[in-house]
């Protein structure tokens, strides 16, 4: 079985939060906006890998300044993370993520996310 990449990841996070959680939790700051993942062991699922093989890919993920992982809470995006996920979301579940956030607030979360 070959490595998981970033991209990998990012994909599945999106899968599952837009098609079948159909929620993204939003943390908003006066610096950031975040993205919340679903549970490693649930991606690790998701994906069809142990779930060890998911852990040094969100290590080197937060490395490169996309995720924040914090002890019993969970792994979440910081500023440069959530720009790359959310662009992906948007660009393959535009129908989907505008049910989910509606009109107003897609493009209130867009000029937050996009304006930093």
């Amino acid at each position: 079985m070959s490595a998981l990449s970033p991209d990998e990841v990012l994909n599945a996070v999106a899968r599952i939060l837009i098609l079948e959680d159909r929620a993204i939790t939003f943390l908003c700051t006066p610096d950031e906006v975040s993205i919340r993942f679903p549970k490693t062991r649930r991606l690790a699922t998701h994906l069809s890998v142990p779930h060890y093989y998911v852990i040094p890919v969100l290590a080197a993920m937060e490395e490169n300044g996309l995720v924040t992982r914090t002890e019993r809470v969970g792994v979440s995006t910081n500023a440069k993370g959530t720009a790359l996920l959310f662009s992906r979301i948007i660009e393959e579940y535009p129908a989907e993520v505008e049910q989910i956030l509606g009109t107003d607030l897609l493009s209130a979360i867009r000029g937050r996310i996009f304006e930093e």
